[in-house]
């Protein structure tokens, strides 16, 4: 699999995408617990800046509250459903206005667009994205046979941003 070939065009119909923020459910639960996917504790600490939240979607400003934890992914139960650490705010915070957008923060950042399809096995279309027109790629991806869902990933950290779905 070369994960740095081109992805195919964006496809002629729009394909409808939504981001969805780490679910308030389990933030509810880290938060109230202090425990993470694992039962292992959540880490609390002061943002330096620019630490990746994934409770709104967008970088952390020097100050701010935050817990760092590990969180399962949403797949299917399968072998490659896994358990990697996230940023979120220690206590609640405003959730994206919309759902429907690529969060602002990010745009122009590369990122691994990691597709998989309906039984949660990676799919061969997981490609290592610029990060400029990141809906075009996303769509595209989305538009090809066998692929259920697209988990964008950190380059170098290789850490789960956020997942990816139809609209």
């Amino acid at each position: 699999m070369d994960l740095s070939a081109p992805l195919a065009p964006a496809p002629a119909t729009p394909v409808a995408l939504r981001f969805p923020p780490l679910p308030a459910t389990v933030l509810d639960r880290v938060r109230g617990t202090g425990r993470d996917a694992l039962d292992r504790p959540a880490e609390r600490l002061c943002a330096e800046g620019g630490e990746p939240l994934r409770c709104c979607l967008r970088d952390a400003v020097p100050g701010e509250g935050l817990l760092l934890f590990g969180f399962a992914p949403p797949l299917p139960e399968s072998p490659y459903r896994e358990v990697g650490a996230v940023f979120a705010h220690a206590a609640p915070c405003p959730r994206p206005a919309d759902p429907a957008a690529y969060p602002g923060d990010w745009r122009g950042r590369p990122q691994v667009l990691r597709a998989y399809d309906g039984r949660g096995r990676i799919h061969e279309a997981t490609r290592v994205h610029d990060g400029r027109d990141p809906e075009a790629a996303l769509a595209a991806l989305l538009a090809l046979p066998g692929v259920a869902r697209v988990h964008s990933r950190n380059v170098a950290w290789g850490c789960w941003m956020f997942a990816v779905t139809r609209g």
